[in-house]
């Protein structure tokens, strides 16, 4: 018995699209691509903002940090992913693993927060207008923005400790990072515990978060509504559109990888929806808030339109 309990395993073999020897090639073309836009895309929207004294605004310095959050976010898989499209070796030791997976778990939690963050920014732009500047002062903002990360933090720590309490029997993960529901499918013994701890913790994060973001939105709403005029409605939604399709993309993959039992999903499928949050969401949202932004564009306009002498 104290021999089961041991772990095996000292490295870990990451099948990722092994199966689809053929297209290595192209996918490698695909998420380089995929991968450079991003960092291009992210760190635009960031400099932009800093350069730009007219986005020097608390809903601005939210959206800075979604962009180093997905900037790093995607970071954490990305190159791996690259470099074992290529490679004839795709292993990854247990400790490179969990490192991986904490830094991808505090990115993503945190990121989960920051979204609810942004909600309640709007709630206060839209139905308090005339205490905004006195409610989301540059300390506040800073502060929430802190907690967000604390918060990815504390889910981090519980989340590595749930996944690698387990003794693991094989080393080949069907995946293309280190991810939960992956290594769990390692174990030498019954993960029904582990997989009710994630599950719980992700229903917990996702919870909390969309519960702040549709209660924001539903006086966002609200207030909306109440505006006589169409042109200041109009306005008002425009604010909220980008925020909305993020935070759509964002929680819907997050809620069919985390809070439904690994048991009603194939690891296939969990397989190309990671792709979409770890690769097209950091890669999309960089053009859903400058191209769907006037004040951005704006911004880009001004800051590449020659001098006058």
């Amino acid at each position: 018995m104290a021999r089961r309990n041991q772990t095996y395993v000292t490295e870990f073999i990451l099948l990722g699209f092994s199966d689809l020897p053929k297209l290595q090639s192209l996918l490698f073309i695909v998420f380089l691509f995929m991968y450079i836009f991003t960092v291009l895309g992210n760190i635009s929207i960031v400099t932009l903002i800093r350069v730009s004294l007219q986005l020097h605004t608390p809903m601005y310095f939210f959206i800075s940090n979604l962009s180093i959050l997905d900037l790093c976010y995607s970071s954490t898989i990305t190159p791996k992913i690259l470099v074992n499209l290529l490679a004839k070796q795709k292993s990854i030791s247990v400790f490179e693993c969990a490192i991986q997976f904490f830094s991808f778990a505090t990115l993503g939690t945190a990121e989960c927060y920051l979204l609810a963050v942004m909600a309640y920014d709007r709630y206060v732009a839209i139905c308090n207008p005339l205490l905004y500047t006195s409610v989301m002062t540059r300390r506040m903002c800073v502060q929430l923005v802190t907690t967000a990360y604390i918060g990815g933090f504390v889910n981090s720590f519980a989340q590595i400790g749930n996944a690698f309490s387990v003794s693991f029997c094989d080393s080949k993960i069907n995946q293309f990072f280190c991810d939960i529901p992956a290594l769990l499918k390692l174990s030498c013994s019954s993960t029904l515990i582990n997989e009710i701890i994630l599950s719980v913790m992700g229903f917990f994060i996702t919870t909390i978060s969309l519960v702040v973001i549709i209660l924001s939105y539903s006086y966002i709403i609200s207030t909306i509504l109440r505006i006589r005029s169409a042109e200041g409605r109009r306005k008002a939604f425009s604010t909220c559109t980008s925020h909305l399709t993020t935070v759509t993309l964002f929680f819907g993959t997050l809620i069919i990888m985390y809070v439904i039992p690994s048991s009603h999903y194939s690891l296939n499928r969990n397989r190309m929806v990671s792709v979409v949050y770890t690769m097209i969401i950091p890669m999309l949202n960089p053009m859903i808030y400058s191209l769907r932004n006037n004040d951005v564009k704006n911004a880009l306009k001004k800051t590449f339109r020659p001098k006058k002498n």
